[in-house]
C-alpha cells in the first residue's frame, strides 16, 4: 500500500521536470543564439578598425620615408614636402590615436564597456581628422569643403565618411605634390599619393561590396531548388549526373558576375559551380541580416569535445553467444576502433530475457545478469585478440522473434547512450534498427551516424509467402528509415538493396585467429607436410536461405558427373529435419554434422570449402577459409566481388562451371597467400577502409564536434544560412516515422511483437532501469 502511495510523487515529479527542462533548454537556445550575433557583429566591427588602422599606419610610415634631407633641391623646393609631413606627424597622428581609443569596443580592463553591443561607433574623432585636413588646405588655398554629414542614422547608407574625408584632404595634398613634381627628386612623393589613392579605393570598394550584395536571379533560385532536390530525383529515377548538367545550364545563364574569389582548381566544374551557387546563397542571405547556427530540423544541444576525444557508439542487433555475424563483426570493430587513442568507443548490445536466450544462444546458455554476459563476451574476444581491447559495452532491451528469426529492439534505443557521449554513431544494420523505432532521432543526438548493412533482407522475403508484396513494402521502408536516421550509409557489397546516401566497400575482416592458422599452415606446407587430408565441406546455419537449397540442387543434378564426390556440412538451425530429409531423398553424399566453430581443429583438414549461397551479403566463413589458405568455390554473384581477387577463389556461373571448379580444385593444391592478400583480409586493413568509406577520419579531424564543418577552409565564409530542402524532406519522413511507429494497431499490422514499443517489467529488471514513463532512463557499464 505505501508504494502505491508513493507512485503518484514520482510520476508528477517527472513532469515538474520535464517542464522545467523544457522551460530551462528554451531559455538557453535564445541566449545561445543572442550571444552568436552578438560576438558576429563584435567580429565585424574589429575587422573595419583593423583595416582603418592598417591604411592609416602605412600613410604615416610612407611619409616617413619620404621626410629625408634633400640637400640638392632649392631650399623653398625642399622644405615644402617637409612642411606636409610634418603635417601628416602634427596634425593627423593625434586624431588617430584620439579616433582609436572611441573606436575601440574593449574596455580598459579587457572587457566590453556597456552598450558595446549596438557597436554605434562615435565619429567625433574622424571629424576631428577631417577638421584638420581641411583646416591646412583652407590656410593654404582658402578651400570650402561641404559640411560634415557623419550623422549615425544615415551613416549605414552613405560612403563611409572617414574614407570620404581623407580622399578630399588628399586632393589638395596631391595638387601641391604635383606643383613640385618638376624635380626629379620628388617622383617618389607622387607614387606615394598614387598608392594611398589605390589603398582608399580598395578599403571603400570592399565597403560597398559587402553592403552592395546583388539580389538571386530567377535562374540562380531555379538551379538551387534543382541542387537541393537531388535526394528526391534520384527516388524518381533521374540521374544524378542529368542534376548537374541541369544546374550548370541554368547556372550559367546567371545575369550579371558573382564577386567571390576563384575556387580551387583541382576541382571538377560541377564541384565549382556546386560550391559557388551556395556561396552566392549565403552571401544574400547573409546580406539580410538573416543568420542561424543549426538546422531546422537539428537539435542545437549536441555533444561538445571537453577532453579532445571524440565518443563512438557502436549499435547492433546481436550479441555473442549467438554466432552470427552482427554479433561478431560489430565486437571486433569496437575493439580496432578503441585501439586509437582518437575516440573512445562503446559497444551496445540487446539483452533478451531467459526465455528468449534459451530460444537464441546455443548449447543452452543463458546469462542471469547483463554483467555475467559482457564477462563473456570480453573472454571470448581476448582468446582471439593480441591486445587489450579497452571499449565499454551497453544493453539495450530486446525480444526475440520467431517469425523474422532475429532480435527486435524494445522502447528507444538511442536513450541508452547518455547525451555526454553522443557524439558518433554506427548502426549495424541501420534498417533493421529502425522499422520499429520509436524515440529520438539519430541524427538529432548524434553529430555523426553512419550505417554498415549486413543482410540482405530482400532477398530473404522474396523466399516467404507473398513475396513479391512483401519486399516491394520492404524495399520502401528501408529507404525511408536509412534516409531518416543516417548521414552515411556502407553496403558490404552490391547484393545488398541500394539505399540512400550509401558505398559499396567491405569493411569486414577476419578473426585474427584463421589468419594464424593459415600461417602455420602455410609454414607446414612449406617444410613438405601434408596438411590438407579431407575434402569437401560447408559451415553455416542450416536453414534454407543460407545455400542449402542451392546446393542440394546442385548436387543432385550433376549427381553422375561428381560420382565419388562428398561433402562435409556442418551447421544447427531451423530447417536441420528438412534439409537433410531432402539429401535422403536424392540418395546424395552428404555427411551432416552439429554446427562448430570455424577454427575448431576438427576442420583444418579440409582442403575445399564449397559455399553456393547467392542470399548473403559478405559471408564471413568464405572470408575465413581464405584466410585459413584453403580453396573456396562460390557463386559468380556480387556479394563475392571482393573475393574475386584471391587465386584461391573459383566462381562459377553455370552448374556446369560448378562441377569443373570442384574437379579442379580436387586435383590441385592452393596457392600461399602473399603477405599482402593476408593484409586485406585484416581487421587492421578493414578498419582503415571503414574510416575512408564512412568518412570518419575526417569527423574524428575535426575537432569542433561538427561533421558538416570539417574539411577545407574557403576564402569565403560558408555560413549555414538556410536548411537545405533534403534536410527538410529528411526531417518529416523521420516525424512521419515517429507518429506511424507510435500507434500499437500500425506496429502489429507491420509485424512488430506487441509491446516492443517500451520495454517490460522484466527487462526494467533485469538493466536496472526506471519504468518506462520515467523519460531519458539511461543504462551503462
Amino acid at each position: 500500500m505505501a508504494s502505491k502511495e508513493e507512485t503518484p510523487p514520482i510520476a508528477g515529479g517527472g513532469a515538474g521536470r520535464g517542464a522545467f527542462a523544457f522551460i530551462s533548454r528554451g531559455w538557453r537556445e535564445v541566449r545561445d543564439s543572442a550571444t552568436a550575433d552578438l560576438r558576429l557583429m563584435r567580429a565585424r566591427a574589429e575587422s573595419a578598425r583593423a583595416r582603418a588602422d592598417r591604411e592609416l599606419e602605412h600613410l604615416l610610415a610612407s611619409a616617413s620615408a619620404l621626410a629625408g634631407p634633400a640637400p640638392l633641391l632649392p631650399p623653398v623646393a625642399a622644405g615644402a614636402p617637409i612642411a606636409e609631413v610634418e603635417f601628416v606627424r602634427r596634425r593627423i597622428q593625434p586624431k588617430i590615436q584620439e579616433l582609436r581609443r572611441q573606436c575601440s569596443p574593449r574596455a580598459p580592463d579587457g572587457g566590453w564597456p556597456p552598450g558595446a553591443s549596438s557597436l554605434r561607433v562615435d565619429l567625433s574623432g574622424i571629424a576631428a581628422i577631417r577638421n584638420a585636413v581641411v583646416a591646412e588646405g583652407d590656410g593654404a588655398e582658402g578651400r570650402r569643403v561641404a559640411p560634415w554629414k557623419g550623422d549615425q542614422a544615415a551613416e549605414g547608407r552613405k560612403e563611409w565618411e572617414v574614407v570620404r574625408m581623407l580622399r578630399s584632404g588628399l586632393k589638395e595634398f596631391e595638387r601641391r605634390s604635383l606643383s613640385s613634381d618638376m624635380f626629379a627628386g620628388f617622383r617618389g612623393r607622387g607614387e606615394f599619393v598614387e598608392k594611398f589613392k589605390l589603398s582608399l579605393k580598395s578599403l571603400n570598394k570592399d565597403y560597398r561590396e559587402s553592403k552592395e550584395v546583388p539580389p538571386l536571379d530567377l535562374t540562380e533560385i531555379l538551379a538551387y531548388l534543382v541542387r537541393q532536390s537531388g535526394p528526391f530525383l534520384d527516388q524518381l529515377g533521374i540521374r544524378r549526373d542529368l542534376c548537374d548538367k541541369l544546374v550548370q545550364m541554368l547556372y550559367s545563364k546567371r545575369n550579371g558576375r558573382l564577386m567571390y574569389h576563384p575556387l580551387s582548381e583541382d576541382r571538377t566544374l560541377a564541384e565549382n559551380i556546386t560550391e559557388e551557387l551556395d556561396l552566392r546563397i549565403a552571401r544574400v542571405l547573409e546580406s539580410t541580416g538573416y543568420h542561424t547556427d543549426e538546422g531546422f530540423w537539428n537539435d542545437p544541444a549536441k555533444y561538445k569535445i571537453l577532453d579532445n576525444r571524440r565518443h563512438v557508439a557502436i549499435v547492433t542487433t546481436a550479441s555473442l553467444p549467438w554466432m552470427t555475424g552482427t554479433a561478431i563483426n560489430p565486437l571486433f570493430r569496437a575493439a580496432y576502433l578503441a585501439r586509437s587513442a582518437k575516440q573512445k568507443v562503446t559497444l551496445v548490445v540487446p539483452w533478451l530475457s531467459k526465455s528468449d536466450q534459451e530460444l537464441v544462444y546455443p548449447n543452452n546458455i543463458t546469462f542471469s545478469s547483463p554483467e555475467e554476459q559482457e564477462t563473456y563476451i570480453r573472454n571470448w574476444l581476448q582468446e582471439r585478440l593480441g591486445f587489450e581491447a579497452d571499449f565499454k559495452i551497453s544493453f539495450y532491451p530486446g525480444k526475440f522473434s520467431k517469425e523474422r528469426r532475429s532480435i527486435i529492439p524494445a522502447g528507444d534505443t538511442s536513450q541508452f547512450i547518455s547525451s555526454k557521449e553522443a557524439d558518433i554513431a554506427i548502426l549495424e544494420e541501420p534498417e533493421h534498427l529502425n522499422w520499429y523505432h520509436h524515440g529520438k532521432r539519430w541524427t538529432d543526438k548524434f553529430n555523426h551516424v553512419i550505417g554498415v548493412v549486413h543482410t540482405n533482407y530482400l532477398e530473404y522475403i522474396k523466399r516467404e509467402k507473398n513475396g513479391a508484396i512483401q519486399s516491394f513494402l520492404v524495399k520502401h521502408i528501408n529507404n525511408w528509415v536509412t534516409r531518416a536516421y543516417c548521414h552515411k550509409v556502407l553496403r558490404l557489397s552490391a547484393a545488398t538493396q541500394d539505399l540512400p546516401r550509401s558505398v559499396v566497400c567491405n569493411v569486414h575482416g577476419v578473426n585474427p585467429k584463421f589468419l594464424n592458422i593459415g600461417e602455420k599452415i602455410a609454414a607446414e606446407r612449406k617444410c613438405g607436410q601434408k596438411v590438407f587430408s579431407k575434402g569437401a565441406y560447408f559451415l553455416g546455419k542450416m536453414v534454407w536461405a543460407k545455400g542449402y537449397r542451392e546446393l542440394i540442387d546442385l548436387l543432385s543434378k550433376h549427381k553422375k558427373d561428381l560420382e565419388g564426390f562428398k561433402i562435409d556440412v556442418y551447421g544447427n538451425g531451423e530447417d536441420s529435419e528438412a534439409v537433410q530429409t531432402s539429401a535422403r531423398k536424392f540418395e546424395l553424399s552428404i555427411n551432416f554434422f552439429k554446427g562448430k566453430d570455424h577454427a575448431d581443429d576438427s576442420l583444418h583438414g579440409y582442403k575445399v570449402f564449397i559455399n553456393p549461397s547467392v542470399s548473403d551479403v559478405l559471408c564471413t566463413a568464405t572470408a575465413e577459409a581464405l584466410a585459413m589458405g584453403k580453396f573456396v568455390i562460390c557463386a559468380d554473384h556480387p556479394s563475392n566481388d571482393f573475393f574475386k581477387s584471391f587465386p584461391n577463389c573459383l566462381t562459377y556461373k553455370t552448374s556446369e562451371e560448378f562441377v569443373a571448379r570442384v574437379k579442379e580444385a580436387m586435383a590441385s593444391e592452393p596457392q600461399p597467400l602473399t603477405p599482402e592478400q593476408r593484409y586485406s583480409l585484416s581487421w587492421e586493413a578493414a578498419t582503415e577502409r571503414f574510416m575512408e568509406y564512412s568518412e570518419l577520419d575526417k569527423v574524428l579531424n575535426n575537432t569542433n564536434g561538427h561533421p558538416g564543418r570539417c574539411g577545407k577552409i574557403n576564402k569565403a565564409r560558408k555560413i549555414p544560412l538556410l536548411p537545405k530542402l533534403s534536410d527538410v524532406v529528411d526531417g518529416g519522413l523521420a516525424f512521419a516515422h515517429h507518429c506511424l511507429t507510435g500507434n500499437e494497431i500500425l506496429r502489429l499490422v507491420t509485424g512488430a511483437i506487441p509491446g516492443t514499443r517500451d520495454y517490460d517489467k522484466q527487462q526494467c529488471m533485469d538493466l536496472n532501469l526506471l519504468p518506462p514513463q520515467v523519460q531519458h532512463p539511461v543504462y551503462g557499464w
